[in-house]
């Protein structure tokens, strides 16, 4: 029962100075909207067009597909009457074989679009981060949030560090 008492003592005692050390060492808290950041940062116009291209070439390549498919069905119907079970066959066979390659072309290049997206992106969301770590250092911030809407539902009241990362930036 002592040891007991004892152990419940030595605990108490390394809470307490856990506490202590704690309030010696004061949290200070900032927040960015790293999103706002990057939309701001010189670069992204050419991220957006390169984008926008990429995009294009996509679509472009969705849209001809497209027109074979739809070629290729309106001549199936025209002729139907007069095919045979075999070619009928072959031909319904090849429409649903091209609308699979289709399919799956629209996966890929939503998946294309955004590795090309994140490849882009990624030497800004770089920037963005080591300007932050910065100004974070520089001002002896020991946590910046991401105010992103919905993150934090509730806080005190704490410093923005978007001025102080676009002037490290060079942003206006």
């Amino acid at each position: 029962m002592k040891n007991y008492i004892k152990v419940i003592i030595v605990f108490a005692c390394l809470i307490a100075f856990g506490f202590t050390a704690q309030a010696q060492n004061p949290v200070k808290v900032g927040y960015i909207d790293i999103n706002t950041l990057i939309s701001l940062m010189p670069g992204i116009d050419s991220v957006k067009i390169k984008l926008q291209k990429y995009q294009q070439s996509l679509t472009d390549q969705m849209d001809a597909m497209g027109a074979e498919f739809e070629n290729k069905y309106l001549d199936y119907q025209a002729k139907s009457s007069g095919m045979s079970d075999l070619i009928k066959q072959t031909k319904e066979k090849e429409l649903t074989d091209l609308q699979g390659r289709i399919d799956a072309f629209k996966s890929k290049a939503q998946q294309d679009f955004q590795a090309k997206q994140q490849e882009l992106l990624e030497p800004l969301v770089t920037q963005a981060k080591n300007a932050i770590k910065e100004v974070a250092k520089e001002n002896k911030y020991t946590v910046v949030l991401n105010g992103i809407e919905d993150i934090v539902l509730y806080s005190e009241s704490t410093d923005d560090l978007m001025p102080l990362v676009k002037k490290k930036l060079g942003i206006q």
